[in-house]
């Protein structure tokens, strides 16, 4: 299994997987064939991860081609990332708990042999090898995993979702935290997922059979709660002569070059982030960006942590297409604070639109599509 990098290519896997594969989605989505066979899923998530190819973009594709009522699984799949970002606009302070959570827990030996695959468990210990080795597990089988983690094996569900930001090439501060959170049964209180010897054995096609696990696991407890607070104030007009790109916003299409001398694509190393990466991961991160730079060419230039830091003293006013709550605008946030920069976010319409609809449960937020589709056109 291989992940490309570039814009292009990724179009060409989305609408080759509408051509050959989309009819299988509803049917058989939940089950894990293994890497040698992922027809039966779009394994699209690092392109819309790094917005090479956007959920918008892809949900119209996919609505040209087929009527809503054959791909209605896939759309709302789609729209799960959109939900869980927005979800984490609206309490930002999720994010920084999960983070500060992090600098407490001491790694044990049971949470060495996990991240090392030394388990008693078979299925865990091959899913720790695949997510190392191809930095993607089929989305069914990060639940089960992460339940495992959880309530079998006893490990914090913070350092889970730390492991998978390490290795993951679609880790999104937002669908990956809250995935967590939700499994272990913080997300909706009092409701977890606990991953079952019959399930595991169905949906990995009898690979794995009788599974010891612990079946009856309450719920994790964090009394924590996070009330709303306002969405960030965004100008969403150019206002400066330089804009500045973070990886996980990568295609600027609604965006007019020509009114910018220079445009910066920023990535940040592990000196500047607080889940540290993956060499693999920060390897396809790097590239994906030399793909943008050989897309965009004269006016283009790559910034690391450090040179971008630097940037920000002498030009202390910069357009920034809004990363959203993660890594990238926590690194943006203590530069503005340091510096006393002046930064005007821009940010997509649509992002805007879908955000407010996840004031709620995904249900709310589901109920709201057939609204975003016609606004924007989508369907």
């Amino acid at each position: 299994m291989q992940f490309i990098t570039s814009r292009s290519e990724a179009l060409d896997k989305l609408n080759q997987y509408l051509e050959n594969d989309i009819s299988h989605y509803n049917a058989k989505r939940n089950f894990d064939f293994g890497v040698a066979d992922r027809r039966n899923v779009s394994c699209l998530s690092p392109y819309i991860t790094h917005r090479l190819i956007t959920e918008y973009e892809t949900t119209k594709l996919v609505l040209k081609k087929y009527p809503f009522q054959k791909v209605d699984k896939f759309i709302q799949e789609i729209f799960w990332r959109v939900y869980w970002k927005g979800w984490l606009e609206l309490r930002p302070k999720v994010w920084a708990d999960f983070i500060e959570d992090l600098k407490t827990i001491k790694e044990d030996k049971n949470y060495l042999k996990a991240i090392n695959g030394e388990t008693e468990i078979q299925c865990f210990n091959d899913w720790v090898k695949e997510l190392k080795n191809f930095n993607y597990l089929h989305n069914h089988t990060r639940m089960l995993f992460a339940s495992i983690w959880i309530f079998t094996l006893g490990l914090p569900w913070q350092k889970g979702a730390e492991f998978f930001m390490k290795h993951l090439y679609d880790g999104d501060a937002a669908s990956n935290t809250l995935s967590w959170r939700w499994v272990a049964g913080i997300q909706t209180k009092g409701k977890n997922y606990l991953a079952q010897s019959w399930n595991i054995s169905k949906f990995t096609n009898n690979k794995y059979k009788n599974v010891k696990l612990n079946e009856t696991a309450l719920p994790i407890i964090d009394k924590r709660e996070y009330k709303i607070s306002n969405a960030l104030i965004r100008n969403n007009e150019v206002s400066n002569d330089h804009l500045i790109i973070f990886e996980n916003e990568m295609y600027d299409d609604f965006l007019d070059h020509e009114k910018y001398k220079k445009i910066y694509f920023v990535l940040l190393g592990n000196e500047n982030r607080s889940v540290q990466l993956s060499t693999n991961v920060m390897d396809y991160k790097k590239n994906v960006i030399k793909s943008r730079l050989n897309e965009i060419k004269n006016k283009a230039e790559f910034l690391d942590g450090k040179s971008f830091t630097t940037f920000s003293k002498t030009s202390k006013s910069f357009d920034v297409i809004y990363p959203s709550i993660g890594e990238n605008f926590s690194f943006l946030k203590m530069l503005i604070k340091k510096d006393n920069l002046d930064i005007n976010y821009i940010t997509r319409k649509e992002d805007e639109f879908c955000w407010k609809f996840s004031n709620k449960g995904y249900f709310n937020f589901k109920s709201n599509i057939p609204i975003i589709l016609s606004t924007f056109k989508l369907n």
